[in-house]
């Protein structure tokens, strides 16, 4: 199965989906079981560009009526994860990687021991980002009692010598 056959398959939509007319096997799809471009900005807190970009990086498969665009709700689901992944630091492969998993038929276990294993892996690095931001913060507030300190210093001679 190459990426482009994955990637349908992912969206719910494949090759033999299509009828000669062109028409997909979604054009069957009720309305309540899409949303437009708009509903999912809404409903996502996010901009249609957000959703182009993530169409045009192969994370989202919206289904196309000329220029419209309807998402199912394994789009949402998708999103929901793009969106999540993207909270917690993960880079756009790492969420493909994971989305791709979904895929695999086997219950979920390897996606789920895959998410698990980053999710480990990210939380070491922000444990460590936090310990170093702390660090600085510590430096930051030392600098400036300092400067405080000099600041009381100067006002204090000027005040004698006055």
């Amino acid at each position: 199965m190459t990426t482009q056959d994955t990637h349908q398959h992912a969206s719910g939509q494949t090759k033999s989906d299509q009828t000669k007319s062109g028409q997909t096997k979604h054009s069957q799809t009720k309305a309540a079981d899409t949303m437009n471009i708009r509903e999912m900005c809404d409903a996502f807190d996010v901009t249609p560009r957000t959703l182009r970009f993530y169409e045009a990086k192969e994370l989202l498969f919206p289904i196309r009526e000329g220029q419209r665009r309807l998402f199912t709700r394994s789009d949402r689901a998708r999103l929901k994860l793009i969106l999540r992944g993207k909270r917690f630091g993960f880079s756009l492969e790492e969420i493909r990687q994971l989305l791709d998993l979904y895929a695999m038929g086997d219950g979920q276990l390897t996606q789920l021991s895959q998410s698990h294993a980053l999710a480990e892996k990210h939380l070491a690095y922000m444990l460590a980002q936090r310990a170093e931001l702390d660090e600085a913060i510590a430096e930051l507030k030392a600098q400036m009692d300092w400067g405080a300190a000099k600041l009381k210093e100067i006002a204090a001679q000027r005040n004698s010598a006055a």
